[in-house]
């Protein structure tokens, strides 16, 4: 039997990504925290490289990489079966970089948090 996911967890896991989207306008890792579980992780290539392991790699690069001011996003998809959820976001411009991010999501407590984070960054 299929039911129909009440509307407020769409909202809800939309405003956990708002979070990964505010650290990334602003460069500060830290505001990205709210929307990640503390033993989330990151997986995908930098040109031939693996960039993977704790989702503090991840606030540590955007604090280098600094502010993406002119960062534009889209969720693309959501799709939630009861306490998981997928997430496909398209960022554009992200100081000159091109992402497509899959989240992988977990209520936790009552509240939506990113498990995982795996991406693909388009050559230019």
């Amino acid at each position: 039997m299929n039911t129909a996911t009440d509307i407020t967890e769409y909202e809800e896991i939309a405003a956990t990504i708002q979070h990964y989207v505010d650290g990334a306008i602003s460069g500060e890792g830290e505001r990205m925290k709210p929307a990640f579980h503390a033993e989330a992780t990151i997986y995908g290539y930098v040109e031939d490289s693996l960039f993977a392991g704790p989702i503090q790699n991840l606030y540590d690069w955007n604090d280098e990489n600094g502010p993406a001011s002119n960062l534009q996003t889209r969720i693309v998809h959501i799709d939630v079966v009861g306490t998981v959820a997928s997430v496909r976001v398209e960022s554009d411009n992200w100081t000159g970089h091109r992402f497509t991010d899959f989240f992988n999501l977990l209520k936790v407590d009552g509240e939506w948090k990113i498990m995982n984070k795996v991406f693909h960054l388009h050559s230019h």
